[in-house]
């Protein structure tokens, strides 16, 4: 056989949305380091900041729509998400 494939990638889907789950949770800790900083900065009307975080926000919901969408479900629990 001419193309025959060496080996198969073995639960292609699980290993994208591992993935897609560990670039979720970075992107959603990238936007909240920048919400802090924008709070932390005591003139925070700088359009850098201010842009920064919108942009961290839109990565965020954008990973976050695709991993609804792909029925993505993590198995760990956010520190943002617990109360102490």
């Amino acid at each position: 056989m001419l193309f025959k494939r060496s080996g198969k990638i073995k639960h292609p889907k699980d290993v994208f949305d591992q993935q897609l789950l560990d670039t979720l949770n970075a992107a959603k800790l990238d936007w909240d380091r920048a919400k802090q900083n924008e709070q932390a900065i005591y003139d925070s009307n700088t359009s850098e900041l201010v842009t920064r975080t919108a942009l961290a926000r839109a990565k965020y919901l954008y990973l976050y729509r695709e991993a609804r969408r792909r029925q993505v479900h993590g198995q760990t629990i956010q520190p943002s998400v617990i109360d102490s």
